[in-house]
């Protein structure tokens, strides 16, 4: 009998697969923790396991993740979300609150169980409140025994940009959306930071290569990278591997990820600083004596001076968008489902300043988005019970979906999808207006992908992805403050097959949440579970302002007011002082 050898490659293939697999474990205890990481400001922060900066997540494509995590905050709800991770087959493990799961209240414990099926430079962070920024966020990375690029380096470092702020988040979302920040002025970061410190030094080899792997876990700022000297060849964006093309500089939004390549020089004779610089264009207002930059160094010869960063002329960053996939997967040459979506900032009638696609500012659901799916039966189709404010569409089971986002706003946006990456198809340059398929170039046939991407100012993209991935996916701004004023829409893919896919399988440690937090977990967005369609006593936004009023008006308003009440106040105080005896 003849005998393929096909039939011995394919078992010893899984037999591969299975000795590569182990089961990766963390316990994470999430509690405050002091740090001062500028040496500016001793402040609360968000720790595990008693430390900050809170560990690094790794583990090798194949393994299967466990994350358990116990909110010991005391004071807040918390959640993880494991950004860039598809997901593939757990949407109930993406950490979305109230997309894909509910809040873990303070004392409550919670399971994350994911299978890593995919290589590269990824991250994770609170998606819960405004509540990253404050600490809960750290590198993801996950190894590749087949990394196409292994043969061009000897090592790997990751390195960590944000900014920081030196004031807890809760207040300053509460100067952010209120009456008294009508234009809806971000807060602007007190520093820079480049893994969690300043003034990092490390220690380079003469000729050898190094793989370094950048995260901007920034809550607001990109920054521009740059290592004096050193060229950097991009390897990796968002977990995309690509062909390797050299950079000078590169431009990192909040939520981005680079792999670079960089080769060290063959002589000890002199250090190189390398630095990150926040954009400031994206600050309405450069606050005196802000240092925008944190600078760190290559370090050849530990008894030579660290030298300044020299000054650069202008800022001027590798364009990702000429980067090539090594799959070099082509074009989806046909869309099945378009999306617009249609960006602006505005105000509601609370005085407030929030974010919106289409004219709808994302509120969250009362029922978390994947319990209405699961808990919906047929009716799951039908985007209006995933409520008015969740900017929900419904997408069928592999088809080619187009979003389309018209950017008609003054500043930059880096636009993050959950469960996919996506072909950047079309990105126009600033001030080009809302996207026109007659005007535009033409598309690439290879196109660059990856999970974030940037819309410039009064510009445009167009985005494009196969919905092969059943799930709750989030799509937003990832500008923390702009997620907190409403800047979200809801991908419910494939929800029937979702419903089968997922059926008994959400783990009971996900539902005591939701029941020690006090939310439904069944019916609507407004948690009705006999009219579907009725909803009543649905979490919303603000109504919308009257006609003809504008933010200029609320600001006159608002002075207005504090001039009325400081006029009134100086009344008062006169007519409660003692009358005096007339003399004389």
């Amino acid at each position: 009998m003849a005998i393929s050898l096909s039939n011995f490659l394919l078992p010893i293939a899984l037999l591969t697969s299975f000795i590569r697999a182990a089961t990766v474990t963390y316990d994470f205890d999430i509690g405050w923790v002091y740090s001062n990481p500028d040496g500016q400001a001793n402040r609360p922060t968000i720790g595990i396991n008693g430390q900050w900066p809170i560990p690094p997540i790794t583990a090798t494509k194949g393994d299967r993740l466990i994350v358990n995590v116990k909110n010991s905050l005391g004071n807040e709800s918390t959640s993880l979300h494991f950004h860039g991770l598809y997901q593939n087959g757990t949407t109930h493990m993406d950490g979305s609150a109230s997309a894909t799961q509910c809040d873990i209240p303070p004392g409550s414990s919670f399971t994350y169980n994911i299978s890593v099926d995919q290589p590269g430079t990824y991250w994770y962070h609170s998606h819960t409140r405004g509540q990253y920024p404050d600490g809960l966020r750290g590198p993801l990375i996950i190894h590749d025994p087949d990394d196409p690029h292994k043969d061009l380096y000897d090592e790997e470092i990751v390195l960590t940009f944000s900014d920081w702020y030196h004031d807890l988040m809760h207040g300053l979302i509460a100067s952010f959306i209120s009456i008294s920040n009508p234009s809806g002025a971000e807060p602007v970061p007190n520093a820079a930071l480049v893994n969690d410190t300043q003034n990092l030094t490390i220690s380079i080899t003469p000729g050898k290569t190094y793989l370094f792997r950048m995260v901007n876990m920034g809550a607001f700022a990109a920054q521009y990278v740059w290592f004096e000297d050193h060229t950097m060849q991009v390897v990796e964006v968002d977990g995309i591997y690509t062909e390797p093309a050299d950079a000078e500089m590169l431009y990192i939004t909040a939520a981005q990820r680079y792999s670079v390549l960089v080769t060290a020089k063959n002589s000890t004779d002199a250090n190189f600083a390398f630095v990150g610089s926040m954009d400031q264009d994206l600050f309405d207002v450069v606050p005196e004596g802000l240092n925008p930059n944190v600078t760190g160094w290559l370090v050849y010869d530990d008894k030579k001076e660290n030298p300044a960063p020299k000054d650069v002329d202008a800022f001027e960053p590798f364009d990702d968008f000429a980067l090539v996939p090594t799959d070099k997967e082509g074009l989806y040459d046909h869309v099945d489902h378009s999306v617009q979506l249609d960006l602006k900032m505005d105000n509601l009638n609370d005085g407030a300043n929030y974010a919106f696609f289409n004219d709808i500012t994302y509120v969250p659901p009362k029922v978390p988005t994947l319990y209405s799916v699961l808990s919906t039966g047929s009716n799951a189709t039908d985007p209006l019970i995933y409520g008015s404010n969740t900017n929900a569409f419904v997408l069928k089971e592999n088809e080619v979906v187009e979003i389309v986002l018209n950017n008609n706003d003054p500043g930059k946006h880096p636009f993050h999808l959950h469960g996919h990456a996506f072909q950047v198809v079309s990105r126009s340059d600033e001030e080009a207006g809302n996207y026109d398929a007659s005007t535009a170039p033409a598309m690439p046939s290879i196109p660059m992908r990856r999970d974030t991407i940037l819309v410039r100012p009064d510009g445009n993209i167009v985005l494009r992805f196969k919905a092969d991935n059943p799930g709750v996916w989030l799509f937003h701004c990832h500008i923390e403050w702009h997620v907190l004023s409403g800047l979200i829409a809801t991908f419910v893919e494939d929800p029937l097959g979702l419903q089968t896919q997922l059926s008994g399988k959400i783990p009971t440690d996900h539902l005591d949440v939701c029941k020690a937090g006090n939310v439904p977990t069944a019916g609507n967005a407004a948690g009705n579970t006999v009219n579907l369609l009725d909803l009543e006593g649905e979490n919303k936004s603000p109504a919308e302002l009257p006609a003809g009023f504008t933010a200029r008006g609320i600001v006159a308003l608002v002075f207005s007011c504090v001039a009325a009440f400081a006029g009134m106040g100086m009344i008062s105080w006169y007519g409660l002082q003692p009358v005096k005896a007339k003399t004389g």
